[in-house]
């Protein structure tokens, strides 16, 4: 009489179980570290909207730490921060066509140079390249009352045919 023993066939189940349990972890969504966020706002009859990622301060310095100055810098964490018009603008004067844009800066101690730029799929600003931009203009940075533990934009100023879009 031929013994049968389950032993092979009980590794073959725990294999397959694991492999189960495995592929139900891929599953699992866990929050991102920079959370999304969009603001979005109408100044006459012009949408303004913002999407970005908020990095968090977690006790760094980030102005000429995290983010030195004189480096292109994304605006946010993860991938390109955007702003989109509905309508061609001003900005500081200046004239912009309407369209979706990479929102870069240039943080600098007393200036900040701004870049709307017309590549705004990239991944950060590692490909950023200046001859993609749509427009630049310096600003001046004001000290906030108190900080923020996470990135945040905003409308500031409005008004009936402006606003600042501050961060």
């Amino acid at each position: 009489m031929k013994t049968i023993t389950l032993k092979p066939f009980a590794l073959c189940f725990v294999i397959v179980g694991l492999g189960q349990i495995a592929f139900a972890q891929s599953d699992l969504k866990l929050p991102d570290v920079s959370q999304a966020a969009e603001v979005k706002q109408r100044i006459a009859l012009t949408d303004i909207t913002v999407n970005y990622h908020r990095p968090l301060v977690n006790g760094r310095k980030i102005w000429g730490g995290l983010v030195p100055y004189g480096k292109v810098w994304r605006a946010g964490a993860n991938e390109n921060t955007t702003i989109e018009f509905s309508d061609d603008v001003s900005v500081e004067g200046k004239p912009l066509a309407k369209g979706l844009y990479g929102l870069h800066l240039i943080p600098n101690q007393d200036s900040c140079t701004v870049i709307f730029s017309k590549t705004n799929t990239a991944w950060g600003s590692y490909s950023y390249d200046q001859k993609d931009d749509a427009l630049r203009v310096d600003v001046k940075p004001k000290p906030l009352a108190e900080n923020d533990e996470a990135l945040e934009f905003e409308f500031e100023n409005l008004k009936p045919t402006s606003t600042a879009v501050t961060l």
